[in-house]
C-alpha cells in the first residue's frame, strides 16, 4: 500500500500516515535496518508488531530518512540525528510519523468499546462536558485518549499523568482541532491539537 495520507500542519510540520497492507517479507525487503533494529524486530513475537515497526521505517523513507537516522533517548523518546523533532505511532494496520522543527507528539488508536471501561483512568476535567450516554461517546473518548497520549509523548517527562496533568478543551461537533494543556508542577503549557478519524481509527497530534 502506498502512503495513505500526508498532512501539512504548518510550514515546519508534516504528518504522514501509512496503511499496512504489505506482508512482513515485503516490508523487510523494502527497508534498511541497523543491527539493533534488526535484532529488535526479529525478537517481536507478534507479526502485527513487526509489520508496524517496519512500516514506520518505510515512513521514515518518505521523509528522506533511514533507520540509521533515528535513535531513542533514555526515556524511549525518538530523535532524529539532524535535530528535527519526531514522534511515532502505530496501531493495528496503521502507522504514522510527525516531523517538525517544533516539539510534537502523535498517536493513533483503533476506536473500541473498551475505551468506555477505562475512561475513569484518564478522564477528569473532561467529565464536565462529556455525555457518557451520547451515541458518539466512544469516538470522543478515543479522541481525548489520543490527544493525551500525544501530549505524553511530546512532554516526555516521567510521572506525567493523563488524568491529573493533561486537560483537553471541549471539542465542538464537526471540528478537527482544539487546545490542550499540561498542568504540571505549578506550570501550565498550552498546545495546539489536530485530529482526524478514518476507517474506525482516530489520529491526534500535538504541536508546541
Amino acid at each position: 500500500m502506498p502512503l495513505y495520507k500526508t498532512i501539512t500542519v504548518n510550514s515546519q510540520t508534516t504528518v504522514k500516515i501509512w496503511k499496512i497492507t504489505e506482508s512482513f517479507d515485503d516490508l523487510m525487503h523494502s527497508v534498511s535496518l541497523k543491527p539493533q533494529s534488526l535484532q529488535r524486530v526479529m525478537a517481536m513475537k507478534s507479526e502485527m508488531h513487526q509489520r508496524g515497526f517496519l512500516s514506520v521505517r518505510r515512513l521514515l523513507q518518505e521523509f528522506g530518512y533511514e533507520d540509521a537516522n533515528l535513535f531513542y533517548d533514555e526515556n524511549g523518546k525518538p530523535h532524529l540525528k539532524d535535530g528535527k523533532q519526531i514522534s511515532i505511532t502505530h496501531s493495528f494496520n496503521f502507522s504514522a510519523i510527525i516531523v517538525s522543527d517544533l516539539a510534537v507528539g502523535i498517536d493513533i488508536e483503533k476506536q473500541r468499546d473498551k475505551i468506555t471501561i477505562i475512561a475513569h483512568k484518564f478522564i477528569d476535567f473532561e467529565n464536565d462536558y462529556l455525555d457518557e450516554n451520547a451515541s458518539d461517546c466512544k469516538e470522543k473518548l478515543t479522541v481525548i485518549w489520543c490527544i493525551k497520549e500525544s501530549l505524553y509523548k511530546l512532554f516526555a517527562t516521567p510521572g506525567l499523568s493523563f488524568k491529573q496533568h493533561c486537560l483537553v478543551i471541549p471539542i465542538s461537533d464537526n471540528e478537527n482541532e482544539t487546545i490542550a494543556w499540561i498542568d504540571y508542577e505549578d506550570l501550565k503549557y498550552r498546545f495546539n491539537i489536530q485530529f482526524l478519524e478514518f476507517e474506525g481509527f482516530t489520529c491526534a497530534f500535538a504541536v508546541a
